[in-house]
């Protein structure tokens, strides 16, 4: 499975060489491959900015969890899969025609600053510290960073498919 620190180059290597017409390029009604990068980009900034906010408050405790939330956790973050397709958060929709070197920077920036943030809280507040996910419920920071692992291969698998005109 690829490290947190692996997925600018997981979501970006197959494009790397591609021109912008790759870039832009997408089915009617579905992403194309930067909006799918600019989603990924926004998803791991935001969820680092929500934990960064609550650094230095009390510590906190998981909610209870509906069963749906026990199935889907060990099917999404254990082997990786989405078994139900889903529309994105509003906040994490990306927007139409991103700029590429923008899109791009932010992802990279994003990953850099989660990895900052989990080594400064990270052991002191691994089980203390959660953001909800809108699926999943409550997530420490480790979940979030295997959230977005899980989430980026989901994301990397549709960009190929893109590439391929799929």
């Amino acid at each position: 499975m690829t490290d947190f620190a692996d997925i600018p180059q997981r979501l970006l290597g197959p494009l790397d060489g591609k021109g912008d017409d790759v870039w832009h390029a997408g089915p009617p009604g579905a992403w194309s491959p930067g909006e799918i990068v600019a989603h990924v980009a926004t998803s791991i900034a935001v969820t680092a900015d929500v934990l960064d906010s609550r650094r230095d408050k009390p510590p906190m405790r998981r909610r209870r969890r509906p069963p749906i939330q026990l199935l889907l956790r060990p099917v999404i973050l254990g082997i990786g899969w989405f078994p139900v397709r889903r529309q994105a958060p509003a906040f994490a929709l990306p927007e139409t025609h991103p700029d590429r070197a923008g899109t791009e920077a932010r992802l990279r920036e994003a990953v850099t600053r989660f990895e900052r943030l989990a080594g400064d809280l990270l052991p002191r507040r691994r089980g203390d510290l959660y953001v909800k996910h809108p699926v999943l419920g409550d997530l420490t920071l480790e979940e979030w960073m295997r959230f977005h692992v899980v989430h980026t291969e989901h994301h990397r698998r549709q960009l190929i498919r893109r590439m391929r005109g799929q």
